[in-house]
């Protein structure tokens, strides 16, 4: 586990940006955390570190965002939903790195051990973070 302070938003891109090659095809990563603790500010670290300069919002609404980078990305974000079923993840689970935001509602479409586990939390004025490689 990989465990970090990150005292603001640049921190927290900078970060995900150096840990961008390190993921790959058919990889998923959960995010958890409150809302606003940084997990689209991860993302479009974690994309610009894969060289996607356009700009990257929280699919809170489209639900899925997808992202023509080396590996591809597809960007989930399930905040508004109970469940994953029919919205077409399991689509891209073989054919892109997976970023899944409040993966509670994921429950059954991935093995969470299988799963780099990202948690972000709001410490004093910046976040603490803690990543989990997959245990399988």
């Amino acid at each position: 586990m990989i465990v970090r302070y990150l005292e603001g938003d640049s921190a927290t891109r900078s970060w995900a940006s150096e840990l961008a090659q390190h993921f790959g095809v058919g990889d998923v990563v959960l995010l958890e955390g409150p809302l606003g603790a940084g997990k689209t500010t991860w993302v479009r670290g974690l994309l610009a570190g894969l060289g996607y300069l356009g700009p990257v919002r929280s699919p809170t609404f489209n639900l899925i965002q997808a992202f023509e980078t080396v590996p591809p990305v597809m960007h989930a974000d399930l905040y508004r939903v109970k469940s994953f079923e029919g919205i077409g993840l399991e689509d891209y689970l073989e054919t892109h790195l997976c970023l899944i935001e409040w993966p509670d509602r994921a429950e059954g479409l991935v093995e969470p051990d299988a799963c780099w586990r990202l948690k972000i939390e709001f410490e004093g004025e910046g976040r603490r973070v803690e990543l989990d490689p997959p245990k399988s």
